[in-house]
C-alpha cells in the first residue's frame, strides 16, 4: 500500500512537472491556474488508465508503435484532459506535435530524479542496512 501511494505520489508531481515545463516552453501550452490542480489529477488518471490499454491495441494492431507507446498515451491524455477540463488549453498543430515530446521528457526526468530527492532518506537508511547486514 506503501508503495502504491509512493507511486501516486510520484506520478502526480511528475506529471505536474511536465504540465509545467511544456506551459513554460510553448506558446500554445496554457493552463489555468484554478483548473491546474484538476488538470494534473485528471491528466494522471488518464494516463494510469489508458496506458495498458494502449498498449495492448499497439501490440496486437500495430507492433511497431510499441516503441511510443508513452508518446502516445501522453498524447491521449493532453487530448482528454482540454477536452474534458478547463484547466488546459493547447493551441496550434506545432503545439500539438512538442506538446506530448516535451511532456513525456519532464515526466521521464522527473520520474528518475524526484524519488532521489524525495525519499533520500529512505534510501540512505537501506543503503546503511544493507551495509550493516553481516556477510553468510
Amino acid at each position: 500500500m506503501l508503495r502504491f501511494l509512493a507511486s501516486t505520489a510520484l506520478h502526480l508531481l511528475g506529471n505536474a512537472v511536465g504540465l509545467l515545463v511544456a506551459s513554460l516552453v510553448l506558446e500554445g501550452f496554457h493552463l489555468q491556474p484554478l483548473g491546474f490542480v484538476f488538470s494534473v489529477v485528471f491528466f494522471t488518471a488518464i494516463e494510469v488508465l489508458l496506458g495498458p490499454f494502449v498498449l495492448k491495441m499497439a501490440v496486437t494492431h500495430m507492433p511497431a508503435l510499441r516503441g511510443g507507446i508513452a508518446l502516445v498515451t501522453t498524447f491521449v491524455g493532453l487530448f482528454l484532459t482540454t477536452l474534458f477540463t478547463g484547466g488546459l488549453r493547447i493551441e496550434g498543430v506545432t503545439t500539438w506535435v512538442l506538446a506530448p515530446l516535451i511532456v513525456w521528457v519532464s515526466v521521464l526526468l522527473a520520474a528518475i530524479l524526484l524519488p532521489m530527492v524525495l525519499f533520500k532518506k529512505v534510501l540512505a537508511e537501506r543503503s546503511e542496512q544493507k551495509a550493516a547486514r553481516p556477510v553468510v
